[in-house]
């Protein structure tokens, strides 16, 4: 899969959260070395993830201490960044639309 915005990851993890560099980048490697064509693809590899409406998906990182939401588009194998943050942040945002 194409990862569109990894520098949003990145700012992520230079802003004061160390602690998710490592979890972030594995998390990358694995969704770029994927090339899933649905959603059961994705949860056969990340059990946690929750799949909400858009062809948005939400990844626990770092022991669900963060929320990482992705807009999923399967035809074209490309993941785009939406949000990172604490569950605090997420819960201020409507990820479905994000």
């Amino acid at each position: 899969m194409r990862v569109i915005a990894k520098k949003a990851l990145v700012q992520f993890w230079e802003s004061g959260h160390g602690d998710a560099e490592q979890p972030l980048k594995a998390w990358h490697a694995l969704a770029k070395a994927a090339s899933w064509s649905n959603p059961q693809e994705i949860k056969d590899k990340f059990a946690s993830a929750s799949f909400l409406a858009n062809n948005r998906v939400v990844f626990n990182i770092s022991g669900n201490k963060y929320r990482l939401v992705v807009k999923v588009d399967y035809d074209f194998k490309a993941i785009f960044i939406r949000f990172i943050g604490s569950h605090a942040e997420y819960d201020k945002i409507d990820a479905s639309i994000i």
